[in-house]
């Protein structure tokens, strides 16, 4: 038996027949369901989006249960028809149909072939697209989703018409249509096309006196309602209807487009910036053809909205010289928000209409019709530009086989399929901070940007360089001039609301309908991962704490990413480490909050913490390894930690990690996870006084102490007062260090916990010193080293012989100093404690310059900086400097104490330690 078939109507009442006979479709609400599935035909849309487009705003608390009963009986109604299914998917439900069925993309598509088709053959297939329509589309749906997909077809019929109109006129069908152009011309007196099409109509007729009034009706008319002049198009129409110019001759115009064709739009007049990228494609053109004997193929590749087709049209126009046997181009529409790709097999067949070959000649078969395409062009000097591609497959049919020819394609996807064959890849990144301004300024004026630039700064920041983003928001501007940027920028502010303010009210101006494009072309799995990474904190994220967030192995989460870096959804700036674009991060957020339980999506990030977590312990362990935590839980299942080699690697992972780490302690405390908040205050205690950065030693303690106090544990209280105390020791605030402390020993003592009360101890003696009392410091520090001993800890005895030591030469006894560092530098060696081990030359250095033994002291602080540097401690390596700096000056070397000082100025500004740059600055100012 014969397949039954199904058909859609959309453009007009929405209407279904099953092997030619209606289908009874409903409710009026239940009838707008099957609108947008065939809207949306063969790509899921989720529950909220039907909800939503459906009901809009005034969405009832049984929605979803509506919806539910909606569906099932358009199934029921559709059971008929062997081509047409509506499917329950992970994301949401699925029409799958022949999108020739639904006549919303028939007409697409015959409008694209019509765009790359020769005249003839255009005026065919306009007027079968055109012939679809049956009135408004959806008639009587007034949803605010539909409304503006309504608006956006409009135009685009209309758009037809008028390019019908223009086929017609290249045909010499003017003299019929006079009176149809003369009625559409003062139905819409302000359209320059139409005035345009209504002028040349009636100079072709013979009636070019009455094409000249006509122009001056025009052009009044626009004087008097807009203010303004006709545009150029225009104005060069009327001149050359003065000169009667014979290229207005209909045969005139089909031969030129016939043997040149010139098909390259109008670059944008906003483009700005690029200069580097602009660059590279002439490079390759020069190279190209110096070499002679390869075909210049070029891929531009980038993000959603970063401007490659205006990228490629700037250059494009810029070089139209270089291809002086004409231009090609097609819109390929592989993430088109509103119809489907167009076939290879199309866009050759539209190639060939515009080289004038006649239909009848055009061979059957489609590699046949490719080859002829190629032999066509062969030895041409010609510009191919590919726009919107799909991928590689859609390419390869369209791509010419003789080097005089340049092949030029845009896509979102990074066609490696391409490079292997010699391509050259061009990834197109954001635009620089002042290119953005200067793209604002085009659209909105200098004086509008100057009167507001705090509003400014923040559109800039939060459009994050992506010139789709950009466009979008300086059209809103411009839409409103008396409105203020600034509330614009509050709009924007705001992460909840930012993709719904970057929308100008039609699919290819809404940032969100365009990142739909791609995220419908990703599969389960990689658009599972492209949610997850859009609620993952920091910047950037390496492949362990990836594959944590997904439960996957390392290779099935690498394959994924890839996928999703073909795309252009994420990016690799260094191996092994990936980020999105701020605005893509906020898409795939939303994506994850729809398309994820809530208990996946904590699941996922209790993952990434755990990974972060344990991670961090063994860094912790690598770069000091006498340092230890009992009680941390092992981490959870789907969890895969790094595996760090040694302490250098542990440090550059530190390094690489540190803003993922400490936003994933804030996403820890969010989710009110306490034991793993403090655990990585911890665990990041080492890496921050190594690198110096003890502001955010200080923020990441507070955080730890809160959730230590909201987990009720005394021995993590205990821990976390403490180590906050002497950070804030650290940083010079003694008054919060003394508290902290106290508190840290009152807890110890009522515990018994004599560990912690020599660590205190220690502490309290760093806090009493800062206060300028030193006997308390002394004190302090002989209670930490006789509990130290009591408890047989070598490390600990030797680092709290030091602190003795120092305060000991504070008070000037230097002999009883020398012997306790002696004491302690040989405990440390023994132990290996290589951070002690450089503390204690650094006090060495310091008694005996105290005790008058300058040359002594030099070689000491020289000892203490190697060993600063071997360990990678850079804090105290600028310490060590600083003091390197001050014995030599006081033997006199003013070159080798300069050298130190400003070395050590260096280290004190990388580390934000402003009071210690500033006080070396002076010594050097008085050497």
């Amino acid at each position: 038996m014969p397949a039954v078939t199904a058909e859609l109507r959309v453009l007009g009442a929405v209407e279904a027949y099953v092997d030619g006979e209606p289908v009874d479709l409903g409710s009026l609400r239940q009838r707008c369901v099957l609108a947008v599935l065939a809207i949306e035909a063969n790509r899921v849309v989720s529950v909220d989006q039907l909800v939503d487009r459906v009901l809009g705003h005034q969405s009832p608390g049984d929605a979803r249960s509506s919806l539910y009963s909606y569906l099932t009986r358009l199934r029921q109604a559709l059971a008929g028809a062997d081509d047409v299914a509506i499917t329950r998917r992970p994301g949401g439900y699925l029409l799958t149909v022949d999108p020739a069925a639904v006549d919303l993309h028939l007409f697409h598509d015959l409008v694209a072939r019509a765009r790359v088709a020769g005249d003839a053959r255009a005026g065919e297939l306009l007027q079968q697209a055109l012939a679809l329509w049956r009135g408004d589309a959806f008639a009587a749906m007034d949803t605010p989703w539909l409304t503006n997909v309504r608006t956006a077809l409009e135009l685009q019929r209309w758009t037809a018409e008028l390019d019908h109109v223009d086929r017609r006129l290249r045909q010499g069908d003017q003299a019929r249509m006079v009176p149809e152009l003369a009625s559409r011309a003062e139905q819409y007196p302000l359209d320059e096309r139409v005035a345009g099409q209504y002028l040349l109509a009636l100079y072709r007729s013979g009636r070019g006196a009455d094409a000249l009034f006509h122009y001056q009706q025009t052009r009044e008319v626009l004087a008097d309602k807009l203010g303004a002049e006709p545009g150029a198009a225009l104005k060069q129409l009327h001149q050359r209807i003065l000169t009667n110019d014979p290229a207005l001759a209909p045969a005139a115009v089909e031969e030129r487009v016939a043997l040149v064709p010139r098909q390259l739009p109008a670059p944008s007049p906003m483009f700005v910036g690029r200069a580097s990228e602009l660059a590279a494609l002439t490079k390759a053109l020069d190279e190209a053809t110096s070499d002679g004997t390869t075909v210049l193929i070029t891929a531009v590749g980038g993000v959603a909205g970063i401007g490659k087709t205006a990228l490629a049209l700037h250059w494009a126009h810029e070089h139209a010289d270089r291809f002086p046997d004409g231009q090609f181009f097609v819109n390929l529409g592989g993430f088109d928000p509103s119809g489907e790709p167009v076939s290879p097999v199309t866009a050759v067949r539209g190639f060939l209409d515009a080289l004038g070959v006649d239909p009848r000649s055009v061979p059957a078969d489609v590699g046949a019709q490719a080859g002829l395409w190629r032999s066509l062009i062969a030895g041409r000097q010609m510009l191919i530009m590919l726009d919107n591609a799909a991928d590689s497959s859609q390419l390869t049919p369209l791509l010419p086989g003789t080097p005089t020819c340049t092949v030029l394609i845009t896509s979102r996807r990074r066609l490696t399929g391409l490079a292997v064959g010699g391509a050259q890849l061009v990834d197109l990144g954001v635009l620089a901070e002042m290119d953005a301004r200067h793209l604002l300024a085009a659209h909105l004026g200098t004086e509008r940007l100057a009167a507001e630039p705090d509003a400014v700064a923040e559109l800039v920041r939060w459009c994050a360089g992506l010139p789709l983003a950009l466009g979008i928001v300086a059209a809103r501007a411009a839409g409103h001039p008396d409105f203020p940027l600034s509330a614009l920028a509050e709009e924007l502010h705001d992460a909840a609301t930012r993709l719904d303010a970057l929308d100008a009210g039609e699919l290819s101006v809404n940032l969100r309908a365009v990142f739909d494009s791609s995220y419908r072309n990703l599969d389960g799995d990689t658009a599972t991962l492209f949610g997850l990474l859009g609620i993952a904190p920091g910047p950037d994220l390496g492949l362990p704490a990836i594959a944590s967030l997904l439960a996957r192995s390392a290779a099935r989460t690498r394959a994924l990413l890839r996928q999703l870096e073909a795309a252009s959804l994420v990016a690799q700036p260094t191996a092994g480490r990936y980020r999105m674009h701020d605005l893509v991060r906020l898409y795939a957020a939303e994506q994850a909050h729809s398309d994820i339980s809530e208990a996946d999506r904590a699941a996922a990030v209790r993952r990434l913490v755990d990974c972060y977590l344990h991670t961090a312990m063994v860094g912790d362990r690598l770069l000091e390894p006498h340092r230890k935590l009992d009680g941390v839980a092992p981490p959870v299942p789907g969890c895969l930690p790094e595996e760090l080699a040694d302490a250098a690697a542990a440090l550059a992972w530190f390094d690489a990690e540190h803003p993922g780490l400490r936003a994933v302690q804030q996403l820890a405390a969010d989710h009110g996870w306490h034991a793993p908040t403090w655990q990585l205050a911890w665990a990041l205690h080492v890496f921050h006084w190594r690198r110096g950065y003890q502001g955010e030693n200080v923020a990441c303690w507070q955080t730890g102490l809160d959730a230590a106090q909201r987990l009720g544990d005394p021995a993590a209280l205990t821990l976390t007062h403490r180590c906050l105390g002497r950070t804030h020791a650290l940083v010079g605030r003694h008054a919060e260090a003394l508290d902290h402390l106290r508190q840290a020993l009152a807890l110890a003592e009522q515990s018994g916990d004599t560990t912690t009360q020599a660590h205190v101890h220690l502490a309290l003696a760093w806090a009493c010193a800062g206060q300028d009392h030193p006997d308390q410091a002394l004190t302090h520090a002989g209670e930490a080293l006789a509990l130290f001993e009591s408890l047989g800890d070598p490390v600990w005895v030797a680092e709290a012989l030091n602190e003795v030591a120092y305060r000991q030469s504070t008070l000037g006894h230097h002999d009883e100093a020398r012997i306790a560092c002696e004491r302690a530098l040989a405990l440390a060696r023994a132990q290996n404690h290589r951070d002690g081990e450089a503390a204690v030359l650094d006090s060495l250095g310091y008694v005996c310059r105290q005790a008058g033994e300058g040359a002594e002291a030099v070689d000491y602080f020289r000892q203490a900086l190697e060993k600063c540097q071997e360990i990678d401690d850079a804090y105290h390596e600028a310490d060590a400097l600083d003091h390197l700096g001050d014995a030599q000056a006081a033997l006199g070397q003013r070159d080798a104490a300069r050298n130190s000082w400003s070395r050590a100025v260096e280290r004190y500004r990388a580390q934000h330690r402003t009071a210690d740059a500033e006080r070396i600055e002076v010594r050097l100012a008085d050497l």
